[in-house]
C-alpha cells in the first residue's frame, strides 16, 4: 500500500504502517504535552501505542479465523482509526464470516480479561471508563480500551465486525448479495449519524464515518460485480476492438492512436502478439512533456501487466485487476497471443446490461406463466 512502512512480517502476513499514524503520535505527544508537559506526553505515546498493538492483534484475530478456511491475508496496514487486514477474500458461507467477524472482538476480550485478572482486586471497575485520567494505572486503561473496542467493533454497522456479523445472520435466508445490501445500508445510516456527531464531539469520528460510508459502498459495488462475473468467463467481458503498440513505437505513434479512438490504455505487444506491457494516456503525455515524441515507448510503459487466459473464470481476474495500477489486464488465448483486454470499465458496462436484463426478466417471465 502506498505511503506505508512494512515493520516486519508474522505468519506471512506482512505488517505495515500508514504514514498518518505516525503523524497521529506526533499529534497525541503534542496534545498531551500542553496538557501536563513531556511526562504526561510520553505516556500518551505509550498508550496509544500499546492500544494499537491491541488493534493489531485484533486483526491478526481475523486473519487466523480466516486462514482456518484457507484465505489469505497478505498485510494488515495501521492507520489513525484502527487497522485494515487485507483478505484474499471474503467467505462466502455464513458461517465462516461469522466465525471470522467475532475473532477480532473476541481477542480484545481475551486482552481486557488477562489485565483485569492480572490486576486482580487493585483495579477499580470505574476506572475502566476512565482511559483519560492521568491518575488511572496503564494496565487498567488498556483493559478499558479493549473492552470499549470490543463493543465498538460489535455495533451492526457494516463494514465492522457488527456489521459483518450481521450480514452472515442475513445470508442464511437471505443470500450473501442482499444481505451485503441491507447491511451496508444500515452501516451508511450510522455513518451518516456518527459523522454528525463528530462535528460536535471529536474530529476523529467524522474520519471514521467517512470510512465505514466508503467501505460500505465499495463493499456493495465489490459484490454485485462478483455476482454478475460469477459463471462467466473472461471472453465474455473483455473488450476485442483496441489499438496496440509495436515494441518499436515510439510517444509520436502512441499519441496518434490517442487521437484517433477512445482508448485510454495501449497494450504494447511484439511480432509474436505477446504482451510487453501497457502505456496509460497518463504516462504518455507526462512522457511527451518531459521526454519528447522521439521516445520509446517500451521506456515509458508500465511492464509486468498481468495476462489472463481467455476462458479462465472471469470471477478469478477481478482480484489482479483491483491490484493493477494500470487499471488493464491482458487476456490471451492458448498460444500466449494477446487478444483482448480487460478493464474496470467494462466490466462495470456488463454489470450494468446484465442488471438491465434481470430487470426486464422479471416481467416477460410473468407474461409468459399467464
Amino acid at each position: 500500500m502506498p505511503w506505508s512502512l512494512k515493520v516486519g512480517t508474522v505468519a506471512g502476513t506482512a505488517v505495515r504502517i500508514h504514514f498518518t499514524f505516525l503523524l497521529f503520535l506526533v499529534w497525541i505527544w503534542a496534545a498531551y504535552y500542553r496538557q501536563g508537559g513531556a511526562d504526561m506526553a510520553w505516556q500518551g505515546v505509550i498508550f496509544v501505542s500499546l492500544l494499537f498493538l491491541c488493534v493489531l492483534l485484533h486483526e491478526f484475530g481475523h486473519v487466523f479465523a480466516a486462514r482456518r478456511y484457507g484465505v489469505r491475508t497478505s498485510d494488515i496496514t495501521l492507520w489513525p482509526f484502527g487497522g485494515i487486514a487485507n483478505l484474499e477474500r471474503i467467505p462466502e458461507k455464513p458461517v465462516e464470516e461469522l466465525v471470522v467477524a467475532l475473532a477480532g472482538p473476541a481477542v480484545n476480550v481475551v486482552i481486557a480479561a488477562a489485565l483485569i485478572l492480572l490486576l486482580g482486586a487493585t483495579v477499580d471497575p470505574a476506572h475502566l471508563a476512565k482511559i483519560d485520567d492521568p491518575a488511572v494505572g496503564m494496565a487498567a486503561k488498556v483493559a478499558g480500551a479493549n473492552l470499549f473496542l470490543a463493543l465498538f467493533n460489535m455495533i451492526p454497522a457494516f463494514p465492522m465486525d457488527g456489521g459483518r456479523v450481521l450480514r452472515a445472520l442475513l445470508a442464511i435466508r437471505l443470500g450473501f448479495a442482499r444481505a451485503t445490501e441491507i447491511a451496508a445500508s444500515i452501516g451508511q445510516g450510522f455513518a451518516i449519524a456518527l459523522g454528525l456527531l463528530g462535528i460536535f464531539v471529536n474530529p476523529m469520528l467524522v474520519i471514521i464515518a467517512v470510512f465505514v460510508f466508503l467501505a460500505a459502498s465499495g463493499e456493495v459495488g465489490h459484490v454485485q460485480l462478483r455476482e454478475v462475473s460469477r459463471g462467466a468467463v473472461v471472453a465474455d467481458a473483455m473488450i476485442t476492438k483496441f489499438e496496440s503498440l509495436r515494441t518499436d513505437s515510439t510517444v509520436a505513434d502512441a499519441v496518434e492512436c490517442l487521437i484517433r479512438t477512445t482508448q485510454k490504455e495501449f497494450p504494447i505487444v511484439d511480432g509474436g502478439g505477446r504482451l510487453h506491457g501497457v502505456l496509460t494516456r497518463d504516462a504518455m503525455i507526462r512522457a511527451l512533456k518531459e521526454r519528447g515524441p522521439s521516445t520509446p515507448v517500451l521506456e515509458v510503459m508500465q511492464p509486468d501487466v498481468p495476462v489472463v487466459p481467455a476462458r479462465a473464470m472471469l470471477e478469478s481476474a477481478l482480484k489482479p485487476l483491483s491490484e493493477q495500477s494500470a487499471g488493464v489486464l491482458g487476456v490471451a488465448d492458448a498460444s500466449g497471443r494477446l487478444v483482448g483486454l480487460l478493464t474496470a470499465e467494462n466490466l462495470g458496462e456488463m454489470m450494468m446490461v446484465r442488471a438491465a436484463r434481470a430487470s426486464q426478466a422479471g416481467p416477460w417471465s410473468r407474461l409468459a406463466r399467464t
